[in-house]
């Protein structure tokens, strides 16, 4: 199968990063507390270090609920790195995050947080925002990790995407968001990525109709691309965009 990339459609193939955040919270008041740190101090501070798209998802159907994840997009792997030290550099940040950046061991802001910082796919090198949410409108995304035994098992499912696996995506309805590569972050070797959907039963549709297409079942049957070679461990939580999420 012919691999088709960004530039064979004419679009930028520059690589993005990008980091996605994981705070596990407490449910009660420190929900909407971390929430309004995210709209009103971290989210703007973000944009102003240059960072973005800015995704920030709730858990609608998964573990470890009540959770928040932040979908992070930046040029080079270093504006992700230093944004930390800009970001406690901002006088505005630090005065409208106060209640959260100064709150005492007895009343933490979250309980923990994780990260994974990744690297855009060559078939998919720049995000994609959904049209859903630039008309503001309901969506859910799938997010999806897989795991391999090795770096290069994981190297060849990446292959595999680059090769054809997200272009029959595509034709089944399965409208990407991001296909990242995990650099640093747990489970390793693995990679990442995002789904968007209408509602969930668009998602079993387009996921049968994936399931059904006739290059997917030669592609998935092929020596070095089948699934107990390369994958060892597939997980998925759905989510929903907070009202200031731009993805």
């Amino acid at each position: 199968m012919a691999n088709t990339t960004a530039a064979d459609k004419g679009q930028p193939t520059t690589a993005q990063f990008y980091e996605l955040r994981r705070y596990h919270l407490r449910r009660g008041p420190q929900q909407k507390r971390f929430e309004d740190f995210l709209r009103e101090a971290a989210v703007p501070a973000f944009r102003r270090a240059g960072i973005g798209p800015i995704g920030v998802f709730q858990i609608a159907y998964g573990p470890d609920s009540p959770s928040i994840y932040v979908l992070l997009t930046a040029p080079t792997a270093a504006a992700l790195l230093e944004m930390d030290e800009k970001l406690f550099a901002d006088a505005e940040f630090k005065k409208a995050g106060a209640d959260v950046l100064n709150a005492p061991p007895s009343d933490p802001a979250y309980v923990r947080a994780e990260s994974s910082l990744m690297k855009s796919f060559e078939a998919i090198p720049r995000i994609e925002i959904p049209t859903a949410a630039k008309e503001k409108k309901p969506r859910l995304f799938e997010l999806r990790t897989y795991e391999s035994h090795s770096r290069r098992a994981n190297k060849k499912k990446i292959e595999m995407f680059n090769q054809g696996e997200i272009a029959i995506f595509r034709r089944a309805g399965l409208q990407p968001v991001f296909f990242g590569e995990t650099l640093i972050g747990a489970k390793l070797p693995n990679l990442t990525y995002m789904l968007v959907f209408d509602n969930m039963a668009a998602r079993e549709k387009n996921w049968a109709a994936f399931a059904s297409d006739p290059e997917w079942k030669k592609l998935s049957a092929t020596p070095g691309y089948t699934d107990p070679e390369i994958v060892t461990n597939i997980s998925n939580i759905f989510l929903r965009p907070l009202p200031f999420s731009e993805i």
